[in-house]
């Protein structure tokens, strides 16, 4: 799935979910190292899971964050896949 954050240095995110569960998330734009960081952390985890612990994360002065607004895509998602 692809998702266009507000708010935060990437201009966009991809992932994929098999059985309910995150996998290849890749972003592009912003700072590489830690989306790395992010997606080696949260593969394989249930959708909820990640959701529960990314949404609220602030970055700086920003009311959200990379993690955050990962957490916002996978909520898309969520709520796609009820439909």
């Amino acid at each position: 799935m692809h998702f266009k954050p507000s708010g935060i240095c990437a201009i966009g995110i991809d992932f994929e979910v098999v059985d309910d569960r995150v996998y290849d998330v890749r972003f592009t734009g912003g700072c590489d190292g830690n989306h790395k960081g992010l997606a080696a952390l949260i593969e394989g985890m249930p959708v909820q899971e990640a959701i529960d612990r990314l949404t609220g994360i602030t970055c700086g002065p920003r009311s959200t964050s990379c993690p955050d607004q990962l957490a916002k895509a996978l909520q898309e998602y969520s709520s796609k896949k009820a439909v």
